[in-house]
């Protein structure tokens, strides 16, 4: 099979199950083929997407005019660091439950605290991955990455990546992840025993805390704290899903088969038919409606691909649009 693939469709891509196709689309199993893959888009003047689970992303119905990578790079190698740690190295293709699997498997842990979340080693260290108090740069250590101009390849280390709450240097799109390097601990075999049911109860309270299908987990973002006023025990109130849960879309509000999830506010599903575009009017609603009550704007954590123009609201677009009304969907 050619490495570069045409018009490939990328709703079975993608955990909402809308959005168009590809207009080309790879899939790398190697460094070579990454590097020709970059080749080829640059030579045809295409911009260049790096696809994982599609669990963190929404893309337009129209799909995206250019070049859809999905690495598939598998490698693995790990090696002692000194009496306690080992360091392991993972290609980007790696989903992170069969990582992690895999780590408990060989006795290293520290990254069960992410159990249960979608998404490749790529697309994890793209978004800096959190659970509660847990980051993943808390485990890289370095990362190999590649030049989206040149398909150039070089080693950086952790402080390369500028981590913070859901961002880091690959969201300049300059650079994508080809592997990264994790720092975990080793374990006994009882501290293995532990850390697979710490699993187990991480993945069984996310299943009953959150939807674990056609959605793309929290769409908007948690505010930063020069954005919100509101205060709680003298901090200020940066979690959006306060504001939505106030608003009362929980389960209830809609617009065709995309609808806010009855287990957490800032979560939408497709309830089976959904179209991007009907996800897009649902979460601007949603944005609407934070705005008129408490003057905030919400702004996606979810990644929006393909789409021509800024789908949702910013301050500038909120004030040239008329207010929509629950009649209206």
């Amino acid at each position: 099979m050619s490495l570069i693939q045409h018009n490939i469709s990328l709703a079975d891509k993608n955990w909402f199950r809308t959005g168009g196709s590809a207009r080309y689309f790879a899939e790398p199993q190697n460094e070579l083929e990454f590097q020709d893959a970059i080749v080829f888009a640059q030579k045809n003047g295409l911009e260049i997407f790096v696809l994982g689970q599609g669990a963190n992303i929404l893309i337009s119905d129209e799909g995206f005019n250019g070049l859809v990578i999905r690495p598939q790079l598998k490698n693995m190698h790990h090696f002692p660091l000194d009496q306690h740690h080992e360091l392991v190295e993972a290609g980007s293709g790696w989903s992170v439950h069969d990582f992690i699997d895999y780590c408990l498997e060989h006795n290293l842990g520290g990254l069960e605290e992410f159990s249960g979340i979608p998404g490749t080693i790529g697309g994890s260290v793209y978004i800096n991955l959190h659970y509660f108090e847990f980051l993943l740069q808390q485990f890289l250590v370095s990362g190999r990455i590649i030049n989206a101009q040149t398909g150039v390849i070089s080693d950086v280390d952790t402080a390369w990546f500028s981590f913070g709450y859901d961002q880091s240097t690959l969201m300049n799109k300059e650079h994508f992840l080809v592997s990264a390097t994790f720092k975990l601990k080793k374990l006994s075999d009882s501290a293995v025993a532990h850390a697979r049911g710490r699993r187990t109860e991480i993945i069984r309270h996310r299943a009953n805390r959150y939807p674990t299908k056609n959605t793309c987990g929290s769409f908007f973002r948690n505010f930063h704290d020069n954005e919100v006023s509101l205060e709680s025990g003298g901090k200020k109130m940066i979690f959006v899903a306060y504001y939505l849960d106030k608003i009362g879309v929980k389960g209830a509000l809609k617009v065709g088969d995309a609808q806010v999830s009855y287990q957490h506010a800032n979560m939408i599903v497709n309830n089976g038919n959904a179209t991007s575009q009907q996800i897009i009017d649902l979460a601007r609603l949603m944005q609407e409606m934070v705005y008129g009550q408490f003057g905030i704007i919400p702004q996606p954590e979810c990644q929006l691909v393909g789409f021509r123009e800024y789908p949702l609201l910013t301050h500038t677009l909120i004030h040239s649009r008329p207010t929509w009304h629950h009649s209206n969907v």
